[in-house]
């Protein structure tokens, strides 16, 4: 058991515990159940209840989700265009995040397939040396797409 102002008391019965908490008008807590034997502490429960939400709510501020980037393009997008786009997914690779690459067919360009497809090929050889492909493009309605992880 531990007390209030974090001094260890010792092993002690559970009823002796309570009496204890109850004397001096506290709760008592169990903070580790799984220890041999469990550890509880004496404290305000409502306060013991906000430090651990206050400590989760900490953890998750700090922890960073990993984000999907998506970059769209057309079928028939020009090899300038290409190029600023390769740029913006090195940069979204480099900063370890992966990237979802989508060409999208607009009108009759959806009869042919095979423009997306050699389209998505040659730009995931040219970032071929920072990222790698999750698989092979495939279709998503009127869009074909392609998942790039950081090496």
């Amino acid at each position: 058991m531990i007390d209030a102002d974090g001094s260890q008391v010792g092993v002690m019965n559970i009823r002796e515990a309570l009496r204890v908490a109850e004397s001096r008008g506290l709760d008592l807590v169990e903070v580790a159940s799984t220890a041999s034997p469990p550890v509880c502490r004496i404290t305000d429960f409502d306060k013991y209840r906000y430090a651990q939400k206050k400590k989760a709510h900490d953890s998750k501020r700090h922890a960073t989700a990993s984000a999907v980037k998506e970059v769209k393009m057309g079928a028939l997008t020009d090899k300038h265009d290409v190029d600023f786009k390769v740029a913006h997914i090195r940069r979204f690779v480099g900063e370890g995040q992966r990237v979802k690459l989508s060409v999208s067919f607009r009108g009759r360009q959806i009869t042919h397939p095979e423009l997306g497809r050699a389209l998505l090929d040659r730009i995931v050889d040219q970032v071929r040396d920072v990222a790698q492909p999750e698989g092979s493009g495939r279709m998503e309605g009127r869009n074909m797409s392609i998942l790039l992880t950081p090496r």
